[in-house]
């Protein structure tokens, strides 16, 4: 495993990290939390130190088991990521598209006490890094969702803030890295080998200013490991039903079927760890967070680190 500092500002992070999203037993299909925990041991024996998960993840079930097994062993190295803004406590029935009942809500109060409440379900005294989760533009044109972060740092309930990038809007947002890099230390945003946008405004934005960037969608929810074809299908409340649904799942096959040359390239190495690899290749990212139900996915998604470098070229 190999480790860097999360941009100018931010903590030491090993380069291949754990999406906690699958773990919180929503929109991801089944799971069983036995396993989930055997896999979060799983990525710290492999030298993962960075976990990336949220409020919402489960509704508060992945900060759950995260807390659980770090009383188990420590949290010595380890550096957690969480994020607020997608208001499930107080939304209703009618706001569930798909996900469960959740807002947007980044009214300064509000971050205020869902930082608190992640504190508390965490079992730390102090979040290592807070993102506003992927808010409309309209919400980070306002003044509140910065004054939280601000205050949340000055009260020391925060020591690093974060921006996760809304997908698709990697332009639209890049220019809050200029009004904001000297609270921002660190974003995340989607990229991997078939959705590249971030590479064009934001990436440079980033290195500029010194802020950490952190890959999410890595594997394009699993896609890019090769397991999936045109028969997939995606059952119950997995996301994947409307995310990989027929139409984008053949858009993005007919995508993969140029790349054979980057396959041979790198065969000694799976799909999944060339697509990891790939996303902590360009100069400006960090750290990488593919999601990991399994232990033996965990193990084969950390061992990407170690890979020479990816390019398409």
């Amino acid at each position: 495993m190999q480790y860097t500092k999360l941009g100018k500002r931010g903590p030491k992070v090993s380069t291949i990290g754990f999406g906690a999203w699958a773990i919180g037993g929503m929109n991801w299909g089944p799971t069983d939390d036995e396993v989930s925990i055997r896999a979060l041991h799983a990525a710290l024996d492999n030298g993962v130190t960075f976990l990336d998960t949220a409020d919402v993840y489960g509704f508060g079930h992945s900060e759950d088991l995260i807390a659980q097994v770090i009383k188990e062993r420590g949290k010595g190295d380890v550096i957690i990521a969480t994020k607020a803004g997608n208001d499930f406590y107080y939304a209703g029935e009618e706001t569930d598209d798909g996900y469960g009942a959740i807002q947007q809500n980044y009214a300064k109060e509000y971050l205020i006490e869902a930082a608190e409440k992640s504190l508390k379900r965490l079992g730390v005294e102090s979040l290592d890094i807070l993102q506003l989760h992927s808010p409309d533009l309209e919400k980070l044109e306002r003044d509140e969702p910065w004054e939280a972060l601000t205050i949340l740092k000055e009260q020391g309930k925060i020591q690093h803030a974060g921006l996760s990038i809304q997908s698709f809007k990697e332009s639209e947002q890049a220019h809050l890295l200029d009004r904001h890099h000297d609270l921002l230390d660190c974003i995340q945003v989607r990229y991997n080998l078939l959705e590249r946008k971030a590479e064009k405004e934001l990436f440079p934005k980033a290195i500029e200013h010194g802020i950490g960037v952190i890959v999410r969608i890595p594997m394009l929810f699993g896609l890019l490991s090769g397991k999936f074809n045109r028969k997939s299908i995606f059952e119950g409340d997995d996301h994947r039903k409307f995310n990989l649904d027929a139409e984008k799942l053949d858009s993005y096959l007919n995508k993969m079927e140029g790349m054979t040359e980057l396959y041979e390239r790198y065969s000694d190495w799976s799909p999944a760890q060339i697509a990891l690899r790939y996303g902590i290749s360009h100069p400006a990212c960090h750290v990488s967070i593919p999601g990991g139900k399994t232990p033996e996915q965990v193990s084969e998604n950390s061992a990407a680190s170690d890979m020479p470098l990816v390019t398409l070229k």
